[in-house]
């Protein structure tokens, strides 16, 4: 029995429309000298960020950006950038947790899609995948919010 024939509203619901990239880029800048073997390991920076934008009452999208850049010895190997968005229906969900669902829930329900994309453009490129390990994106909204209650504070404060 669904919980409205018991007389009680229906619990809160997260529906992925659809998915799908919205910008990809991958520079291979070195090549073809880059894809011989190296000496040493790259190091690899990562960037991710989220955003969000309500379209309807309901409806959001939300869009997970990736970047990478390999460098070794002061020399890019590779250079990929990624934006990969989804389209969420949010129903039931109060305005307390809705911050939450969309930047934490989210990004989550997308990001194994949007590193496989990572994974197959490096290899693509003649590189080994790119494995990126998964993202805490609880430790990154706390982070994030952090970071915003210091600038207001640093704001409050005279010169």
């Amino acid at each position: 029995m669904s919980d409205q024939a018991n007389g009680g509203a229906a619990g809160p619901q997260l529906r992925v429309l659809t998915q799908y990239v919205k910008d990809l880029s991958f520079e291979n800048p070195n090549a073809p000298n880059s894809l011989g073997p190296v000496d040493e390991q790259p190091s690899i920076n990562l960037r991710v960020d989220v955003g969000v934008k309500r379209l309807a009452d309901t409806d959001y999208e939300v869009a997970l950006k990736i970047g990478a850049e390999a460098v070794v010895k002061d020399k890019p190997l590779f250079i990929v950038e990624a934006e990969y968005a989804g389209l969420f229906r949010l129903t039931n969900i109060s305005e307390a947790d809705l911050e939450a669902v969309l930047v934490v829930e989210c990004p989550r329900q997308i990001f194994p899609f949007a590193r496989r994309i990572l994974a197959d453009v490096t290899r693509d490129g003649g590189f080994p995948p790119l494995l990126i390990d998964p993202i805490d994106f609880v430790h990154l909204y706390n982070q994030r919010r952090e970071q915003m209650a210091q600038q207001v504070a640093e704001a409050g404060k005279p010169n």
